[in-house]
């Protein structure tokens, strides 16, 4: 297949499959899950922000797609640690966030499951 130059913003709904070459400016952006006490992570955002109440919250986790980034993220610890399940977890079984900035970054291989590719504070058990 030839190749093909693009000027300004391109959108993917599928994803890119190959390798993206030349002068890729901006990072990686992708939208926001907040999420407010115990519930499911999702699959469709980049990035789940969480924010605990006084008691401990349930978070759970499905298997994702090969090749798949997911980060978590403590914003707001209201005095509650919040316990993410996942379905598949490569490293443990748990991901415990006990404190606001606490993060995790994720990455889905559909052999193992999920992988922690970074770790700020997060306690895998």
């Amino acid at each position: 297949m030839a190749s093909t130059t693009f000027s300004g913003p391109v959108t993917s709904t599928n994803g890119f499959v190959g390798a993206v070459t030349g002068d890729v400016t901006g990072g990686i952006t992708g939208d926001i899950q907040a999420l407010s006490g115990a519930g499911a992570v999702n699959l469709t955002t980049l990035i789940t922000e969480v924010t605990t109440g006084a008691g401990a919250a349930a978070l759970t986790l499905a298997d994702g797609t090969a090749g798949q980034i997911k980060i978590i993220t403590m914003v707001t610890d209201g005095g509650g640690d919040a316990t993410l399940t996942p379905t598949t977890l490569a490293n443990g079984s748990t991901l415990t966030f006990a404190d606001a900035a606490d993060t995790v970054m994720l990455a889905y291989n559909s052999t193992i499951g999920w992988t922690i590719v970074s770790n700020s504070g997060v306690a895998v058990a």
